[in-house]
């Protein structure tokens, strides 16, 4: 009985640390951009850094409560959780509060939920649940096609609440069906896909199929097998990848609203005219501007905490949401943002190792899933606020400012480190 008492409160610290250090600097950060120059009450609730210290004081109701439950409960009631969450999704769609055009809240009182934030860990959950039942190993279709539709369902009810920056954290889970078996053609075609999709608006669909052709006569030239009949597979390769060309193109131009429009043009620098290209950088791109601004400010060192001009003086819209890391740049300087982003690599290469070192398969797909979705959203925030990708709203795990971001990512996490608490694993 003392041995099973000692197991139950027996969890891997390195991560809960990794989790505190990134919650504290997340607050620090927070209490940064969201202050007006005097602060007289750390628990103001009328201000951002107020409320966001109420929202960490409650995360830590919530780990324990997390904790609390007996890991099996997770793989038992996977299932349950997960249509909770489709529900709460749909629920949207008729109760829902509209935020700067998404349709993805809850409005209680002056406070806001976002369920969307929640169903990331329930999709894992499911996921695991479903994978580790049938202890299949991905290679059969009908097994594909149930575990993405598992994974797409809740994507396609966030995607119709317009909220395309949540609905791509999703693709995450194709690493974890990788490392479960899915065959690796599934990530070259996918990668593919990407690539032509880019080049297709970057040069155009006739350059694209000229340079594909150029590839494949080439590869069919080099290929070892001399098989006749291949020379069709390659024809149909090379009308797939011109179709698929083309239907982006006319995706980008008729399916996409404007401001989507004008945020990929900008990043692929898609126009040519002078002045439109400046009418859009004033309106798209004044965040990004701003925020690259605020990053290449900071130096080596940064200007200091609460010293950051271009963050006190309120330049960067959102920046203690999904522009968070400007000010880590503006304050604290490449040394600082160095390592917030060491932070983030240690923690999700913490929870693989531990996820590779489960003893059952729910286990380390649930880990796998947690890792793939903070790497994603870590990955994008971060490429997002440099310029590096197109701007996506989607937050910084443990950083952005927000109660159901904080919790979601905090119930992602501390069900996998309840899950592993049955086998801790020296680094």
């Amino acid at each position: 009985m003392l041995r099973e008492n000692q197991r139950r409160f027996k969890f891997d610290w390195i991560t809960i640390i990794l989790f505190l250090l990134l919650v504290g600097f997340g607050y620090l950060n927070i209490l940064s951009a969201s202050h007006d120059g005097d602060i007289a009450n750390y628990f103001d609730t009328s201000q951002l850094y107020g409320k966001q210290l109420i929202f960490i004081g409650l995360t830590f109701v919530l780990i324990i409560i997390i904790l609390s439950f007996e890991a099996k409960f997770y793989e038992r009631f996977a299932s349950i959780i997960y249509l909770g969450a489709l529900l709460a999704l749909l629920g949207l769609f008729i109760f829902g509060k509209e935020i700067n055009g998404a349709r993805s809240w809850y409005g209680i009182g002056s406070m806001t939920l976002q369920p969307s934030e929640f169903a990331k860990f329930a999709t894992a959950l499911a996921v695991g649940k479903y994978i580790s039942d049938l202890q299949t190993n991905m290679q059969t279709l009908k097994d594909q096609l149930r575990v993405v539709a598992i994974i797409f369902v809740p994507a396609l009810f966030i995607l119709l609440q317009n909220d395309a920056g949540s609905t791509i954290v999703y693709l995450a889970f194709f690493f974890v069906l990788y490392r479960e078996g899915l065959q690796q053609i599934y990530l070259v075609m996918g990668l593919s896909l990407i690539v032509l999709a880019i080049l297709g608006l970057k040069f155009g669909v006739l350059i694209t199929a000229l340079l594909a052709t150029s590839i494949l006569i080439i590869s069919f030239f080099l290929r070892k097998k001399k098989k006749r009949e291949s020379i069709f597979q390659y024809i149909l390769v090379l009308l797939v990848a011109v179709g698929f060309s083309y239907g982006v193109k006319l995706f980008y131009e008729h399916g996409l609203k404007a401001h989507q429009q004008n945020r990929i043009s900008l990043w692929l620098r898609l126009e040519k005219d002078p002045v439109k290209l400046e009418r859009m950088k004033k309106a798209e791109a004044y965040n990004l501007i701003q925020s690259e601004q605020a990053i290449s400010s900071g130096g080596l060192v940064g200007k200091g905490f609460l010293q950051g001009t271009r963050t006190t003086g309120k330049f960067v819209p959102e920046q203690e949401t999904d522009y968070i890391f400007s000010t880590v740049g503006e304050e604290w300087g490449f040394l600082g943002s160095s390592i917030v982003v060491l932070l983030f690599v240690f923690l999700i290469i913490r929870i693989l190792y531990l996820a590779e070192a489960q003893k059952s398969q729910f286990s380390r797909v649930y880990g796998y899933g947690v890792a793939s979705i903070l790497f994603v959203h870590f990955t994008i925030n971060i490429g997002m606020v440099m310029g590096l990708i197109p701007t996506v709203g989607i937050p910084l795990p443990f950083f952005s400012y927000g109660g159901s971001g904080l919790w979601g990512f905090t119930i992602l996490l501390f069900i996998f480190v309840k899950l592993d608490s049955n086998k801790i694993n020296e680094w």
